[in-house]
Order: structure tokens, then sequence, then C-alpha cells
């Protein structure tokens, strides 16, 4: 098989791309399809600066970082949905900035302050702040964005939120996803065992997921614009949306909160992660002196 070799060094360059991506664009451009091709970093500094955060004179690689280890199915499909590799660069980054818009307006809210609410995100922002006020959420602004180390297990992370809902007190993590995955159990549990002996009575962890979409006025389908790109949900097996034609309502924000109170057994999951997260990395955390 013929290996076009300047492609594989012009995808190598690219120290910016994490390993999902380098894997995607070699087999979209059909080369190495049974092999995977790893992230490089071209310094300990770089490697140091994407993968983590120097407290108090020590570096600890950071809690999202470390779970970039496990398989990603959504991403997968995600991006086998698009023309090629340029656009899923295109509208993942696009719905990358439009979650931070989302997640800096929700922190200067819950700051208590007066955020300006660009029109683009305004059904979600609108739709977070009647959540609140109806669930009566309260939050301690001493740890909204919070930088958290376990010197234990050496890790860091940064908290959104400890927040109090329904009498109980807990981690609160924001999410502008599709859905909620699986996966984020396994940075909440990071972050809950990091926190658990700062926080007296701290006992569960939700995931609030803040989102906006149109709801076709005939079948209830959803249209859903991120990042530049529309995505149409049905229910599966639903012959009627599918058959629809589609009708859109009004833009609405939609909430959804989803507490998890179990979290030892997802902890040690992520340990597991971080422990794979090291052997892959491990000449690079030898330079920077974490091992």
């Amino acid at each position: 098989m013929y290996i076009e070799h300047n492609l594989i060094r012009s995808i190598l360059s690219c120290s910016n791309l994490n390993g999902i991506d380098l894997l995607y664009q070699v087999l979209r451009e059909g080369l190495l399809p049974d092999k995977v091709v790893r992230m490089f970093y071209s310094t300990p500094e770089q490697f140091k600066q994407l993968c983590g955060y120097e407290i108090d004179g020590f570096w600890y690689p950071r809690v999202t970082k470390i779970v970039e280890i496990k398989a990603k199915p959504a991403l997968y499909r995600f991006y086998a949905r698009m023309g090629n590799f340029a656009e899923g660069e295109r509208v993942k980054k696009q719905s990358a900035t439009e979650g931070t818009l989302i997640h800096e307006t929700v922190e200067g809210i819950l700051l208590g302050k007066k955020p300006a609410i660009p029109s683009l995100i305004e059904p979600s922002i609108k739709a977070f702040m009647e959540f609140v006020l109806q669930k009566n959420i309260q939050v301690d602004p001493e740890y909204i964005e919070k930088r958290l180390v376990n010197y234990e297990e050496r890790y860091a992370g940064t908290l959104d939120a400890v927040a109090l809902i329904d009498g109980k007190l807990g981690i609160l993590d924001i999410k502008t996803s599709q859905e909620i995955y699986r996966d984020y159990n396994l940075q909440t549990a990071a972050y809950i065992a990091a926190l658990k002996d700062q926080v007296k009575n701290l006992e569960t962890r939700w995931i609030l997921r803040i989102d906006q979409n149109r709801k076709c006025v005939h079948c209830g389908a959803l249209l859903r614009s991120k990042g530049g790109k529309d995505q149409v949900k049905t229910t599966w097996g639903n012959p009627f949306m599918q058959a629809c034609v589609h009708e859109w309502g009004p833009l609405e924000g939609r909430i959804e909160l989803k507490e998890f109170p179990y979290w030892h057994e997802d902890f040690q999951a992520f340990l597991g992660g971080k422990k794979l997260w090291e052997w892959e990395n491990v000449e690079m955390l030898k330079q920077v002196g974490y091992i």
C-alpha cells in the first residue's frame, strides 16, 4: 500500500490536534487504516500547558485531559456525519465557541453580575434563569470556576460550581452538549473526590445541560443548530416523525438536570483512566518531573 509521507508529516506537525482528530484525518485520507496515530507534543512545556496546571510550584495533569483517554463513540459518529475533516473541525470549533459563550454568561449570572446576553444564546440563558428561580438553586461564589487539586491522587481540575438544590449540597457541572453522556460521571467523580474534605456535607453531583432548539408544530421533532450545522432529532422508530413535513416553531431554550449521587465506582474508573493516560504519556511525564 502506497503511503503519502508528506501528508503523514503534515498531520504529525499539527500539535493542536488530539488523538481522535489525527486518527480521523488519517482514515479519511485512506492512510494506515489499522494504525493509531498518537498525539504529538513538540516540547515538555507545550505538554504542561495543554495537559495540566501549575499550582503552588507543582504541575498536575487536569481532569478533562485525563478523561480524553476514553473512547468517545458519540464524537466518532459526529465526524462520520461530516463531509470531510475540515468541516468537522470547523463545526466543532464553532460549537466550542458557542459553548464557552454560554458558560461565561452563566458564570456571570451565578456571580450576581448582569452580563450582556448575546442574541445568539438568549433562549438558552432565559431558560437557565427561569430554571434557577423555579428550583431555587443556591451557589457559593467562592466555588464558582474553582480550581481543585487532589494531592493524594495528583490531579487538578476546574469546577463549575457547588450548588444547593432540593436541600442537597453537591457538585454542579454545566454542559452544552446534545445530551448528557455517561462520560461526564468520570469528570464529576474526580471533582467531588478532590473537594469532599474541603466542603462539609457535600453529598451529590448534578449535570445541568443547557441547550436551545426548535420544535416541529406537527410531530414534536427537534431542530438543533450548533456550530453552524442543523440536525433534526426524532424519536427512534417513530414513522410519523420520519415522514413529517416539518414546520418549526420558535427557538426555545431547554434545560435538563440529572443527579448522580453514587460516585465512588465512577471515581475508581477515573483512576483507571488516569493510569492508562500516564502510561500513554510516560515519556513526557518523566520530562516534566511528574514521574
